[in-house]
């Protein structure tokens, strides 16, 4: 992933900021006890993840799900995959893998989500197929998609179909900035049970808004190559352990890098710290 991506992160205040004050409302509104962890990469070649397999493994995929839980799946934002591929990917995974699909760049960068109820149903169809491996649809709108298509979000939601989860990444910072549009668009993800994004990269500091407007973090992780990725997750895992505290239901937490054959040795280091900080027993990808 190149986006945020700056050639001296070394040099930035990378720190996360604070918590905002409702998201602490939103997670002691939890009743759940229990904390679901998911970590994953976004994707699963042998091109991008150079060194992460084997020599002789055939099937990528099949390898992919014996050391992760899940994964963010950037595919499904490129093209629309028949039923046969998606039950096909279904099939290769165990119990308790989950696929966290993109919506389709027809919808969200070339319509800006206007006059797309066909092209929904095309893409929603093919999903269902995940059944219950689907772990939960995310929507990323354009870097350039302003508060002023607010009505487009409102309308997508009420056709979006209620029986399937949905978390949105918003990249054009008047969202945040705009005290007014943020509280208006976050009373709007309340209403529809919509998970907030949080995209830390370390160019765009001004997306990490640490609002959350479920139970539910979804965390879009960017590493950067360098030294400070390790201290970023640090900060992460601090922050988790928090948020559980206040009742944090789950966590999604994907983790990228601008060279991403990086990327599932940096969840190997996360997956191990979460593991020793919260309790948690996940199993951490073979180190190669």
């Amino acid at each position: 992933m190149k986006f945020g991506r700056v050639d001296n992160p070394g040099e930035l205040d990378l720190s996360l900021p604070q918590d905002h004050s409702d998201t602490y409302k939103i997670l002691e509104s939890s009743s759940s006890a229990k904390l679901n962890i998911y970590v994953g990469c976004a994707k699963w070649n042998k091109k991008d993840l150079k060194g992460f397999y084997p020599k002789g493994v055939k099937d990528e995929l099949e390898y992919y799900a014996t050391q992760f839980n899940s994964i963010e799946l950037n595919a499904t934002h490129y093209r629309i995959f028949g039923e046969h591929i998606v039950s096909r990917w279904r099939e290769k995974t165990g119990d308790r893998f989950r696929f966290f699909p993109k919506v389709v760049n027809s919808i969200s960068h070339y319509k800006r989500l206007k006059g797309v109820e066909s092209k929904l149903e095309e893409f929603i169809l093919p999903i269902r197929a995940f059944e219950e491996k689907l772990g939960m649809i995310f929507l990323q709108l354009r870097d350039d998609f302003k508060p002023k298509y607010f009505h487009r979000v409102e309308h997508f939601l009420e056709i979006w179909p209620q029986d399937l989860p949905l978390a949105i990444e918003i990249r054009q910072t008047d969202w945040y900035n705009d005290e007014t549009v943020a509280n208006r668009t976050y009373q709007l993800f309340e209403k529809f049970n919509i998970a907030n994004i949080i995209t830390d990269t370390a160019g765009r500091r001004d997306l990490l808004h640490m609002r959350l407007t479920t139970p539910t973090a979804f965390v879009r992780f960017v590493g950067a190559n360098h030294e400070t990725d390790y201290s970023r997750l640090d900060e992460w895992i601090n922050r988790i352990k928090t948020w559980k505290q206040h009742g944090l239901e789950n966590l999604y937490f994907f983790i990228h890098q601008n060279v991403e054959k990086e990327s599932p040795f940096l969840s190997a280091y996360f997956i191990e710290k979460l593991n020793n900080e919260i309790g948690t027993s996940l199993s951490p990808p073979i180190k190669k």
